[in-house]
């Protein structure tokens, strides 16, 4: 299989062992997970359908954000507990990702779960020189690894913005650099706390992820990704932190995801502009809410449109004509696509082509996760 590498910058061939690895970062439940979510889960799960169609086993660990800045403040907002509010949204992602028929999770576990992981982690980057106290906060000093900037190739301009976009505060005045990120924080008085050697506090979003993966899959994966938007800060801070603790290479293939739109644009919680899986299976069955993802490559930003599900709805009929239809090559077609970075879209236009022709296409549809 040949897999685009966002740190390389080009397409490499995977070469794991009868294992793989892989870590998506997941959602922050303090609100609702839409179709920008959906697509790069659904990825993961296509990369991890082929990989066991070849014959590897793998293990794909999933983490859940539920203690951070955004969904403490969404608590305080709706004056609910954080862990309640975590728990109704994550109950409706599961049931968003159920029925677009994604592949359970190797392991799905919390930040909140891994607090003493994330202090080991924390004082392990503190002793050896990585990291800095004041004031009761701790911070990664990014001037202290060299490679900083090796998965996004951000420059320092883009990256004190792209910090400043996604929360990362350049301006904090107890920072010794501006691109230096937070490992560990004084909780506010109502905010959960933990204690720890800098005092009771809570953790730093980046630290959460490198902990969790260390802790479910050791210290280098074969892949890990997410959304686009996602490659600085949050991977980037990731991978300096998780190596500087470790001294090993922390990730083999960085996978990330393109951006989903609606009006011209990226869906976000802030803007509102959000269209869910539960919403569009109301109108149309949940194979067709897949296939109309499927139809676009995981790399590429892409638009929600109406005509798409309505597109992927037809298609579903005329796939599902071929049941009792002669043996073809297709199976062999989708293999070869998807070994190609994922190639969906072009899957999807072999099995067109050989339902056109009247060949059976059932378990090359099944391969894309569609059971016809």
């Amino acid at each position: 299989m040949q897999l685009y590498d966002t740190a390389r910058r080009g397409v490499f061939a995977m070469e794991p062992g009868p294992l793989v690895s892989l870590y998506s970062c997941g959602i922050t439940p303090y609100d609702a997970a839409h179709l920008g979510h959906a697509f790069v889960y659904l990825t993961f799960d296509v990369l991890q359908r082929r990989l066991r169609d070849v014959g590897h086993e793998t293990r794909c660990v999933r983490n859940v954000t539920d203690v951070d800045d955004d969904i403490l403040r969404r608590a305080r907002q709706l004056g609910v507990n954080y862990l309640d509010l975590a728990a109704r949204e994550m109950a409706k992602f599961e049931h968003d990702m159920q029925l677009i028929n994604l592949l359970p999770v190797y392991s799905e576990p919390r930040a909140t779960g891994a607090i003493p992981e994330i202090l080991t982690m924390i004082g392990e980057l503190f002793d050896s020189g990585h990291a800095y106290e004041a004031g009761g906060w701790v911070y990664f000093q990014a001037q202290t690894f060299a490679r900083f900037g090796q998965v996004s190739h951000e420059d320092r301009d883009a990256m004190l913005r792209l910090a400043a976009l996604h929360g990362g505060d350049p301006g904090d005045p107890r920072k010794r650099d501006p691109l230096d990120f937070v490992l560990w924080q004084p909780s506010l008085e109502d905010e959960p706390a933990w204690e720890s050697r800098w005092g009771a506090g809570r953790p730093g979003w980046h630290i959460e992820c490198s902990a969790l993966a260390r802790r479910e899959l050791g210290d280098t994966l074969d892949v890990h990704g997410g959304g686009r938007d996602l490659a600085f800060p949050h991977h980037e801070c990731e991978a300096a932190q998780s190596e500087s603790a470790t001294g090993r290479p922390f990730v083999r293939h960085w996978l990330h995801v393109g951006l989903v739109g609606l009006d011209g644009t990226k869906m976000s919680k802030s803007l509102g502009n959000l269209v869910f899986v539960s919403q569009l299976t109301q109108h149309a069955e949940p194979a067709a809410v897949r296939l109309a993802m499927l139809d676009q490559h995981y790399r590429h930003d892409w638009e929600w449109r109406e005509e798409l599900l309505s597109r992927a709805q037809s298609r579903l009929a005329t796939w599902r004509s071929t049941l009792n239809g002669r043996p073809s090559s297709v199976l062999q077609e989708v293999r070869d696509a998807l070994d190609d970075d994922l190639n969906c879209p072009a899957a999807l236009a072999a099995v067109d082509a050989a339902a056109h022709s009247g060949a059976t296409v059932a378990p090359a549809a099944a391969l894309l996760g569609i059971t016809l």
